[in-house]
């Protein structure tokens, strides 16, 4: 994908990102930050928001859709614990920034987008990557058939994780995730184990929230 900024500029701002935004703001894990401060963030976005790529908001990529901020991301990753060896499924790839993270520090990204457009946004920014496949189905369903993953990434805020989503990663695997509680966006983190899932809170912060996660209403009388 060709990219019209100007590279000097760009790489300036990738830097004041990672200095002013992720380093100040708990994104600790050092391959996290690394792979942030390398990755092209205007790559993965529409020519018309590539001026703004790196401010710390979402940005629109069409069709409805927004690119997390970068700290949500950087900050989700960073609590997943990261390994080398790692299969992790993403859920939410947008135009494939994420996934082009990931592909610097684990072993496998499966990453998940259920709207077309985007879909091929990221499978042409991501042209070359061999460890990252990008799948076109419903956020929600993730993709069963490359299951166990290690690792389970939602790159947004959902109202809940599906049991479809959580029956994808093997016992004792990571999961970090936003979750939409009454009206606020939370990063959590936790750990699918034999007994069970669960996932704890670790800060409040602007997340994007994505399509397809609705909770079902609940009956009354």
């Amino acid at each position: 994908m060709n990219v019209s900024v100007d590279t000097n500029r760009t790489e300036a701002m990738r830097s004041a990102m990672v200095s002013s935004q992720l380093r100040t703001n708990a994104v600790s894990d050092q391959r996290v930050v690394s792979a942030m401060a390398r990755v092209p963030r205007e790559r993965f976005v529409p020519a018309d928001v590539r001026e703004i790529a790196y401010r710390d908001t979402a940005l629109p990529l069409g069709e409805g859709r927004m690119q997390n901020p970068p700290l949500a991301t950087g900050r989700l990753l960073t609590e997943a614990d990261l390994n080398r060896e790692d299969r992790v499924l993403l859920i939410g790839a947008a135009g494939g920034y994420t996934a082009a993270i990931l592909a610097e520090i684990v072993a496998e990204v499966v990453a998940v987008e259920e709207n077309a457009t985007l879909a091929a946004m990221a499978r042409e920014a991501l042209a070359g990557i061999a460890n990252v496949t990008v799948v076109e189905a419903p956020l929600a369903e993730g993709h069963a058939v490359g299951a166990p993953y290690d690792v389970l990434i939602v790159d947004g805020a959902i109202e809940t994780v599906p049991d479809a989503l959580v029956a994808q990663v093997a016992p004792g695997g990571r999961v970090a995730a936003g979750i939409v509680d009454r009206g606020v966006t939370r990063l959590t983190s936790g750990r699918r184990t034999d007994g069970g899932f669960g996932l704890l809170p670790f800060v409040d912060s602007d997340c994007v929230v994505l399509p397809g996660f609705s909770r079902p209403p609940a009956f009354q009388f």
